[in-house]
Order: structure tokens, then sequence, then C-alpha cells
């Protein structure tokens, strides 16, 4: 039995991928209303409308009922994990703990997987990352993911692999921590780029320098360069700065449109830009794609300024 904690798109996504592939998942939401209503149509429409789950997907309300199996997913917004965790003793060191999803905790600027780690220091703990809509997931259509564990990756890797859903594993947990949660806040600014109206050329570059800085920050915190790379970095960069299902890139895109930018659902990118800024200037890491997201997006600045700043920025050698 698979136990997935978070009954959200990729949490749902993920629970009908993993049951078309044979395994029994069980899925909890922490919503009791929500449980009732998935478990009467079989869907949950608020997230994934129109796709069906499995007969091997179970819904639950009780967190203790999804956990103690093969391995527990957690699947919940990063900036609710260690909350999560405090609150819910059950999800303890019993069977191996996977990360799915992305960013830095602001209170302790620590990614998911050292999260975890602080809070179940005798817990197998991995996580599970890259390039992904929850919707091409639940469809069944392609998709490589990056799995990232000190220990116990191949037997992760097999259990966890399904015939639409190929995964590669890595031992660098913090280049994939990083690149999941970095590649969130160039998105942002990607969208700012398009929303603004100033064009692919200008996307691309600003895609160009931001994954320069991922790498930079990467490196200077032990992650490995090749590993941001890969899936977990350049591979979910692409992804999401260059599609309107990425919620951060929508979010950018109406901040670049002067639009209202309430975000719906989770913007992981936003919080993500705060932590990072506070990680950055802490070991003297320069980040000017990251402090402009920041900056922006808590109206420390104007889009005209925070354009004009970093064109003005001094010539260098790439």
């Amino acid at each position: 039995m698979i136990g997935i904690v978070g009954a959200g798109a990729f949490g749902t996504a993920l629970a009908v991928a993993l049951a078309k592939g044979g395994r029994e998942v069980r899925l909890w939401a922490r919503d009791p209303g929500q449980v009732l209503a998935m478990q009467t149509t079989r869907r949950n429409e608020a997230a994934l409308p129109g796709v069906d789950l499995p007969k091997n997907v179970s819904i639950h309300a009780e967190i203790g009922d999804v956990c103690g199996g093969q391995t527990l997913l957690l699947a919940t917004p990063m900036q609710a994990l260690g909350a999560l965790l405090d609150a819910w003793p059950e999800v303890d060191a019993t069977q191996p703990l996977v990360a799915c999803c992305k960013g830095i905790d602001l209170a302790t600027l620590r990614g998911p997987v050292a999260l975890i780690e602080a809070r179940r220091p005798k817990a197998t703990v991995g996580i599970l990352t890259g390039p992904s809509f929850a919707a091409d997931i639940a469809r069944g259509l392609p998709t490589a993911l990056t799995l990232a564990t000190a220990g116990e990756g191949a037997a992760l890797q097999d259990l966890l692999s399904t015939p639409t859903v190929r995964l590669y594993r890595t031992d660098d947990v913090r280049g994939a921590e990083l690149g999941g949660a970095l590649k969130n806040v160039i998105a942002i600014a990607a969208g700012t780029v398009i929303g603004a109206g100033l064009g692919d050329s200008a996307r691309a570059a600003l895609m160009t320098r931001g994954y320069a800085e991922m790498v930079r920050l990467a490196e200077a915190l032990g992650a490995r360069a090749e590993t941001l790379a890969g899936l977990s970095g350049l591979g979910d960069l692409v992804l999401t700065c260059t599609s309107t299902q990425s919620r951060n890139f929508r979010y950018g895109a109406a901040l670049g449109r002067g639009e209202g930018t309430d975000p719906i659902g989770t913007v992981e990118g936003i919080a993500t830009a705060r932590a990072v800024q506070k990680l950055a200037q802490g070991i003297g890491v320069d980040m000017p794609v990251t402090a402009m997201v920041d900056a922006l997006a808590s109206r420390r600045i104007s889009l005209e300024d925070a354009i004009s700043q970093l064109l003005r920025r001094p010539l260098k050698q790439e």
C-alpha cells in the first residue's frame, strides 16, 4: 500500500497514476467534506475535474489510515509541511517519507527533505520532483521525474514508477530540492516578462540568466551543477516558464499586465522568492532575478523600476 497525504491536484494525480499502475493507494484529505464528496462521486472535481479515481484508490479522513504502508508521499504545499508534521505524529519513520512539494520553508529556510529530517530524524526521506503538471499525470500522458534520496533509492524507484511516469534517481537531494524550488521563482519572472509584452526573446534571456543563478546558489550550498541540468532543474524550469498551466507563470503574467494578483491555489514561488533572498544574502550569493521577483510580489518596487534595474546591471562575461 502507498499512502498519500494531501488530496490537491498533484496528490490526486499521483494516486490515479499509481493505481493505474497496479498499486493499492490510500489518499488522505484534511477536509471531511472533500473526503465525502470524493468517496461519493469518485472524483476530485475541485482539483482535477473530469478525472475518475480508479477502484484501488481509497479516500480517508483519518491520517492514520494512510500511514504504515510501503511508503508515504507528502503532497502538501511547502509552507504547510512543517505544521502538518507537527500536528500529525502518525506520520512517522516506520515507512519512507517522500516529499512531493517544491519550495523553501520561510520559517526555517529549509527545503522539504531537510524539514522532514529535522522533525523525523530516523526516517528514510526523499523527494519526488521534476517537470510535471497534475492534469498530464492524471490523463496518463508520459512524464519523467526525479526521485532524490540518500537511501533505498532503487526500491523506491521501482515502487513509484508506472507505465506512464518514469523515474530517474539521484542521491543529490539538495540539488533536487533547490531545482524544484528555484524554478518557481524564475517562472514568475518569465510570466511577468510575457505579461508586460516584452517578448519571447526577453523570456529566453531571463530563463537563461535565472538558470545561472539557480546553479550559483545550488553549488554554494553543496549541490552538484549536473543535478540542476537535469529534470529537477532545467527540465522543470523549461516547463514552468513556458506554459499557462503553471500557476507561478500565470501569477507573473498577471503582475506583468498590472492586473490583480490574488493567487487562486498555491503559488509556491512567492514565498520561495522571499526565503531564497534571505538564504542567498546570508551566504553572499548574488540572485538578481530572485530579488526582483521578491520585490515585485511584495509591492516594494514597480514593474518599470524592476525592468530598469535589471537592464542597468553591469556588463560582464557570461
